[in-house]
This record gives C-alpha cells, structure tokens and sequence, in this order.
C-alpha cells in the first residue's frame, strides 16, 4: 500500500517539466512581440504620411509619395501578419506541447487508478476471522487499517484529479483549434494583400511610364481617368447573390435609400459590398447541407437553426439555396461558411436585423423584430437574397458598428468584430475600405448620380 501512494506522488511530478520548456518559448514570443509592436508604429506613420499628402494638390510628386506610402505600408502590413502567424505558431506548438503532457498525465493517472482498485478489492477479500488467523498482532492490524483508508482517500483524490485533466486537456484541444483558424485566416489575407502589393507597384509604373515626371502629362492622365468613370453607368457593379450583377447607378440608390434609413454614408456602404465580394469565386458556391473539409459548411448550433427557420420563413429550398463556402486548408476546414446573398451575413446576424427569435421551440419569424421590413414599409419579411435588403442590412449593422463617427472602425469591426477591430493583422481592411468609399464618392460625383 505504501508503494502505491508513492506511485501516486510521483504521478504529480510530470506537469513542472512543462514549464520550464514554456518558458523558453514566452522569451520568443517576447522578442515578436518587440517586433511587431516597431511593425504597428511604422505603419502608424506611413498612415499620417499619406493623410497629410492627400490634403495637398494633386500633383505627380504628391500622388508618387502617396502610391508609394500605401506600397510601404501594405509591406508592413505583411512583415505584422507574419510576425503575428509566427507568434500563433509558436503558441500552436505549445499548445500541441500542452496536450501532449496532459495525455501522458491521463495514462499515468488511468494506471494508477488500476493499481488503487486493485488494491483496494484484495483488501476487501480479507475477513475479520482471516486477521485473527493471521500471524500479525492487532497493532500491525490497525496500521493497515489505517493505510487502507488511505488509499481509499488517494482513491477519490485520483479521480478527482483525472477528471480535471480530461477538463483541461478538452479546453487545450479547442484553444488549438481557435488559434489554428485563426493562423490559416491570416496566411490567406497575406496572399491577398501580396497580390495588392504587386497592383500597386504596377500603378506607379505605369503613371511614371506615361507621364515621364512631366506635371503637365500627369494632370492630363488624371482627367482622362475620371472621364473614365462616366463608362460606370454601363458597368455592371458586381454583387455575389441577390440574383447576380447590380447596374452602377442602381446599386447607388439602392445604398442611398439604405444609407438614409440608417443616417450613413452611402458611398461607406457600397465600399464595403464591393470589398467583400472580392474575396473569392468560391463565395456562394456552397449549399448549408454540403461538407468541406471533414465537417459541415454551416456552423450546426449557431447558424443551422437559424437558417432554416429563415427557409420556412420566406419559402426557399434549404437544400438548394447558395451560400458561402469556409476555408479550406490541407484538406481541414478551419472555418465556418454559411454566409447569405450580398450582404454575406451569416444567418445568426441576420436575425437580429431581418426579425428571427428562438421562442424556446426553434427560431420563428417575428414581425415586430424585423428592423429591415419596418423600414422599408415592406409587406413582407425581409430577405438576405434580396439587394435592397441586404444593403439596408449592410447598412444597419455599419451604424451600429459607429460608421457615423468613425467609418473606418465600422468597416474593422464588420470584418472583425469589436475584439478584432484593433489587431494590426486586420487594419489593412479598414484601410482598403476607406480607399474603396473616397474612390466611390467621386465616381457618383463625376456621374451625377
């Protein structure tokens, strides 16, 4: 019996070995973060350097600095997230490391629990007429009697113990999962601002080829490009869902009926539908009952529920109805799809605007809670699919975000929510989306619109 509560003992001396390899690893994380936080000030200052020059005269020189400002910082930009990725792949491989320690913990901890219960039935094989038979006196009797309760107490403090550790080793596996979603998110913004980067360079050359640094050339380049814009009203302004491609001047008064109900910026609006269908062909392409990756498209308990009632609602086929496909890396989905029509709102965002309430028996259609339809005057319930909706719904979520005071936090916080609005690694949004509404709001100038 003594031999197995020391066997108990040493169990718990497995977990320090961990810490000591953490910390290692806290000093290299210490060291990105120095980085990264020089990356944060630079891109701070690359951000004032073309505000300020944008307040200037247009002239070659200042438009030259301010291309190459938005190169520079797109760079920094880039050096941030690759900072951030390597930061998650360290705290990945601790987490891995953590995992690995607390599964060794549930072996060792499982062994000992056999040999305690082992222990403890031949203990109660042994009858009272047997220990009087026995060779031993009453005192040596009652020392094991004393050791038996004891074992029976390291018996419940065992399990105790293994319980916690099934507890910690789950809450490990899901932080994983967290951080490597959020790693693989990441690595594909890279790629996309890579290809921006490249954009831009070609822009500058392209200004330097045709003008030759001549003021003159360039004013005159200039007006040809906003001539340009005129062609708008034949273009079509590209939305995924809500039945395909939208004309320029529609969309604008779609936005601008949307904008006035939610006392925005109309222009803020189109920026953001134009910059999140640039994201991808596969946006729309996906059905909620599909598989990608080894799991379904749509979240099971958060948007599933939601979206069927949102079927049953406005009379679609589930099984039919497009919608976005997550991301899909090595073969593992790291994310979740299910976004809807224009807007790309997932089905739990879209209740809270388009009238859907869990009423304790599945989510049902409320008419009182449908913002979208109240301010429309719509007799009808308003639906994801449909462009007017979907703007209006862009838009209620914008003035909610405070597009009214600050635009550019509004367009973080719709890419990234509240918590993410302020990481590095998300700030090139805001920045494309503010580069995106000036460019709108003189396109509908130039148009008249």
């Amino acid at each position: 019996m003594r031999r197995l509560l020391c066997i108990l003992l040493m169990v718990g001396l497995v977990l320090p070995q961990l810490t000591y390899s953490a910390e290692t690893e806290a000093e290299r994380r210490k060291r990105i973060e120095d980085q990264l936080q020089t990356v944060e000030r630079q891109i701070l200052q690359q951000r004032v350097l073309v505000e300020d020059k944008q307040l200037e005269r247009q002239s070659l020189e200042r438009d030259i600095t301010i291309i190459n400002g938005e190169i520079k910082k797109a760079e920094l930009g880039v050096q941030a997230r690759a900072l951030a990725i390597a930061s998650l792949t360290t705290q990945i491989g601790d987490k891995e490391e953590v995992i690995k320690v607390l599964n060794e913990r549930l072996d060792k901890q499982k062994q000992s629990l056999a040999k305690i219960m082992r222990q403890t039935q031949t203990v109660d094989d042994i009858s009272l007429v047997e220990v009087m038979l026995s060779n031993k006196n009453f005192s040596e009797f009652f020392s094991e009697v004393d050791s038996f309760h004891s074992v029976k107490e390291s018996l419940n403090d065992s399990l105790s113990a293994l319980e916690e550790i099934r507890t910690d080793t789950q809450l490990q596996k899901e932080s994983l999962e967290n951080k490597q979603e959020t790693e693989a998110e990441m690595k594909l913004v890279q790629e996309m601002e890579q290809k921006r980067i490249e954009d831009q360079e070609a822009e500058k050359q392209k200004i330097l080829t045709v003008t030759k640094g001549e003021e003159k050339a360039y004013q005159q380049l200039l007006q040809e490009q906003e001539k340009t814009a005129a062609q708008l009203r034949a273009q079509l302004f590209e939305l995924l869902g809500g039945g395909g491609g939208i004309p320029f001047p529609q969309a604008v008064e779609l936005a601008k009926t949307a904008g006035r109900l939610a006392g925005i910026s109309p222009a803020l609006i189109l920026a953001i539908l134009e910059q999140e269908t640039n994201y991808g062909s596969n946006l729309g392409s996906c059905v909620y009952s599909d598989t990608r990756g080894g799991r379904p498209v749509m979240h099971p308990d958060r948007d599933t529920p939601v979206f069927l009632g949102i079927a049953a609602a406005l009379g679609f086929n589930a099984e039919r109805q497009q919608v976005s496909c997550p991301i899909v890396q090595g073969g593992v989905s790291v994310g979740w799809g299910g976004a809807m029509g224009p807007s790309q709102f997932i089905p739990s965002t879209w209740a809270i605007y388009g009238g859907f309430v869990n009423n304790g028996s599945g989510w049902q259609y409320s008419q009182s809670q449908d913002a979208i339809r109240t301010l429309l005057g719509k007799s009808s319930p308003a639906n994801p699919f449909s462009n007017q909706d979907a703007f209006l719904a862009t838009a209620l979520l914008l003035r909610d975000n405070g597009a009214a005071s600050s635009p550019r936090l509004s367009a973080l916080r719709y890419y990234a929510g509240w918590g993410g609005a302020s990481r590095p690694e998300n700030q090139f949004y805001g920045d494309q989306v503010m580069q995106r509404m000036a460019r709108l709001e003189n396109e509908i100038r130039i148009l008249g619109s």
